[in-house]
């Protein structure tokens, strides 16, 4: 087993490489292991992939050290790749993605993280694009531009990006005219709130958009909201964050909930699409659920959320 650190130089607020560095020289399991510190945006992708390809017999383990954008990238790296893992070494802000497995507490102790276990969980694909997490439009997807245009900035930013961003899009982005389709039926038509396509069950840090969603189903967790009112929507927050909002009577009326294995939307002008927490923007969107593509490692004595 081969094991490679993929840092991202900018994630979090201290010397991510520095915090890598130091934990992999702890452990004498990883003497041998590799670092690779990012470039650019794109640059772990086509690091993995080249790396994959280059020793197709080497069985290979890449830690992506960063956020849910640097795992995103890994992971679309490895896609395709038999002989290659991936797993989450978080030192981002945001780290959704492994709170489907008790959050970063769990990830961030290296030794129980080498010997974890490996489960094949499921990866969504738009076009050439890949999401592990979640994909989403409409409120949050604006939510999510604005988090990561004030991330870095004080009392704003940090843990309370997610927050600010839900204040701007308030003003800006609470309805999105739209098609929805599910497996080929039309579920939506007109105007509505926010959609989110789920594989994991957090979004922004801390809302728990996807409560009922399984990373290893084959099927994409879909939730849209209709639109809210000012005063329905400040209701209805408390429990979007928690998870609850599906037990709500006053939420029924608003919300479409199921499960799929292909997701399509269209729109009348071009609009943010959020994967993984990064942008894209466009017209029409595809999203198709991958059973189980991925290797993905939890910690040793982690397990998923009931």
């Amino acid at each position: 087993m081969n094991h490679i650190f993929i840092v991202n130089p900018c994630a979090g607020k201290t010397n991510g490489e520095q915090v890598v560095r130091e934990s992999v020289a702890a452990l004498e399991s990883l003497r041998d292991s590799e670092i690779y510190v990012t470039k650019s945006a794109g640059d772990a992708t086509a690091y993995v992939a080249s790396r994959c390809e280059a020793t197709p017999d080497e069985r290979l383990r890449f830690y992506a050290c960063g956020g849910d954008g640097t795992l995103n990238e890994v992971v679309g790296g490895v896609i395709g790749h038999d002989n290659a893992e991936v797993t989450s070494f978080p030192i981002g802000s945001g780290n959704d993605y492994v709170k489907y497995y008790g959050g970063k507490k769990e990830f961030v102790n290296l030794g129980r993280l080498v010997e974890g276990n490996v489960e094949e969980v499921d990866v969504m694909r738009i076009g050439s694009r890949y999401a592990l997490n979640m994909c989403n439009f409409g409120f949050d997807a604006i939510a999510c531009r604005a988090m990561n245009e004030v991330r870095r900035k004080p009392l704003i930013g940090g843990k309370n990006a997610y927050t600010t961003g839900i204040v701007k899009a308030l003003f800006t982005g609470r309805r999105t005219n739209c098609v929805v389709k599910v497996d080929g039926t039309k579920i939506h038509e007109g105007d509505m709130l926010l959609c989110t396509m789920g594989n994991g069950r957090y979004i922004g840090g801390a809302y728990k958009c996807s409560p009922l969603s399984m990373n290893d189903d084959g099927l994409i967790e879909v939730s849209l909201f209709k639109p809210l009112t000012l005063l329905q929507f400040a209701r209805m927050l408390g429990s979007y964050r928690d998870g609850t909002y599906m037990s709500r009577e006053d939420v029924q009326a608003k919300l479409v909930y199921l499960r799929g294995r292909t997701v399509e939307i269209e729109t009348e002008k071009e609009i943010d699409f959020c994967i993984d927490g990064e942008m894209m923007r466009g017209e029409r969107f595809k999203v198709e659920q991958m059973h189980r593509a991925v290797r993905f490692v939890v910690p040793k004595g982690g397990i998923a959320e009931s």
